[in-house]
């Protein structure tokens, strides 16, 4: 592969499944935008898109990505923007012939790539029998009969092979998020399974952008000083061969690009940052360095890399059972105490017809009070209140159960205490809870299938060179001398978080 361009700028203009897809049409009109990238999967998404599959084999991938996208294939096609997206869930072909029909019914034509060799399901029993389980507590895989997906975290290799094929847009199922930025730009730079320190500042780049309006203001700690959350943009990294890059957004969109919006985003989801595994690199932050350039404009540089794990983090979903919320106001005099006794009167009316039915107890069961402070626990400031909202969650194996549960909350308002109003959703819903869990498999064992159009170019194993997983030690924070003056000041003033 040859250096193409001295910037390549990308736009993230997805952050999950059930964004708004109105950033798509702010982003293609940015000057010089060469990547679009749309993101919209997440551990509990891969369990939904299964069960889509298996009711046809044309579901299991984000119907939304296609309804968001077509308005703007004559944009795409017209200005030459490469589209990059994770759409394809459980089913990247089904999604790449739903987009073909698309265009074609626009009369454009597009290369459509897709990535494939992620899902695991079918493997499951091999990989228990090797001894692979959850990487955290050395569990086995769960049984088969609960297992819902298994999904390798595939990295961006096979995107930059697409790439290099031809191909307009790449559709891939599960892979790492920032994989989809770094797989452009291993492309467009010929960056090599070697260069450690620029393949850590493209997954540093895809991590900040993937997540959308989180990377310009949402969500900030310092929420005062954005503006124009109804017009929130959507971000753009401008990308040099260096590795170094400069997120931004479009100049006429709303909120804030800042030192502090762009360090709150980088440590979202890292566990350690001299260690941030991904399957391309391992990512060191301890370097990084983050400087206003300009009016919303941040300048990335520093990050370090070194040579991957060699695995492929694997997420695992389960079915757990089913749960069910209700929410509903009670206003009045004592309302708080009005609510935690008309919460407790309904679960034990509904324990009293399970031990008939011999359904057993709730495994799970949570109250909250809301408007009495007690999300936040012991810490709460309790006071008089006249007005709550009652939320009671419960989960059990049985989902007879939980009808039974859902049936019970309305006739409270009439049994119960007054002053219970406000079910303006109706009848709460009963729906099945999955659980995840993560597992190493071994990149040499994860055949990956690149498609670019019919024609098959790669079916192979993805093997890049195994890092040193020691973790490496951080230095301590110096303790204050004895006899300094320290003062106590809340959290917020001194830190961002997320």
């Amino acid at each position: 592969m040859t250096v193409k361009k001295n910037t390549v700028t990308i736009a993230g203009g997805s952050a999950f499944w059930g964004d708004s897809g109105n950033g798509i049409g702010e982003l293609l009109a940015y000057p010089r935008l060469d990547y679009l990238m749309l993101e919209y999967l997440a551990e509990i998404t891969m369990a939904l898109l299964a069960r889509a599959r298996a009711k046809t084999p044309d579901g299991g991938y984000v119907p939304d990505f296609i309804t968001a996208v077509t308005p703007h294939l004559r944009t795409l096609h017209e200005r030459g923007i490469k589209l990059v997206t994770n759409a394809g869930g459980m089913n990247p072909a089904a999604c790449a012939r739903a987009l073909r029909s698309a265009a074609a019914a626009q009369n454009l034509d597009f290369r459509i790539a897709t990535v494939d060799g992620d899902d695991l399901l079918g493997r499951a029993e091999e990989f228990r029998a090797k001894g692979i389980g959850d990487w955290r507590n050395d569990q086995p895989l769960p049984p088969a009969e609960r297992l819902m997906s298994m999904n390798a975290y595939l990295g961006a290799t096979p995107i930059a092979m697409a790439l290099a094929e031809g191909a307009d847009i790449v559709i891939t199922g599960r892979n790492v998020d920032s994989a989809l930025a770094l797989g452009p730009l291993m492309h467009e730079f010929g960056w090599n399974a070697n260069d450690y320190d620029r393949l850590a500042a493209g997954s540093i780049c895809g991590h900040l952008i993937e997540c959308g309006p989180q990377m310009t203001g949402g969500n900030f700690t310092d929420w005062e000083q954005v503006k124009g959350w109804e017009k929130i943009g959507y971000p753009v990294a401008e990308c040099a061969e260096d590795g170094s890059f400069i997120v931004t957004k479009p100049h006429d969109s709303g909120v804030l690009v800042s030192v502090g919006t762009v360090g709150e985003q980088l440590l979202y989801e890292i566990d350690d940052p001299t260690s941030y595994l991904l399957p391309d690199v391992t990512v060191d932050l301890r370097q990084i360095s983050l400087q206003q350039v300009g009016s919303d404009r941040v300048k990335v540089e520093g990050v370090r890399g070194r040579a991957p794990s060699g695995f492929y983090k694997t997420t695992v979903t389960t079915s757990a059972g089913y749960r069910s919320t209700a929410v509903f106001m009670i206003g009045g005099i004592n309302a708080k105490a009005k609510g935690r006794r008309t919460a407790d009167a309904i679960l034990e009316k509904c324990r009293s017809i399970y031990r008939g039915s011999n359904m057993g107890d709730f495994e799970e069961t949570s109250v909250e009070i809301l408007g009495a402070e007690s999300t936040y626990g012991e810490a709460g400031r309790h006071g008089a209140t006249r007005e709550v909202m009652v939320k009671i969650a419960v989960k059990h194996p049985n989902k007879t159960a939980l009808d039974i549960f859902t049936r019970e909350i309305a006739p409270a308002s009439i049994g119960m205490a007054p002053g219970i109003t406000g079910f303006y959703a109706g009848r709460p819903s009963v729906s099945p809870v999955v659980a995840g869990s993560s597992a190493l498999v071994p990149m040499a064992d994860v055949p990956v299938k690149v498609t670019v159009g019919e024609r098959e170019i790669f079916n192979d194993a993805i093997q890049p060179g195994r890092g040193d997983r020691t973790p490496i030690t951080l230095a301590a924070i110096e303790a204050a001398a004895p006899g300094e003056k320290l003062s106590s000041v809340p959290l917020i003033q001194v830190a961002h978080a997320r």
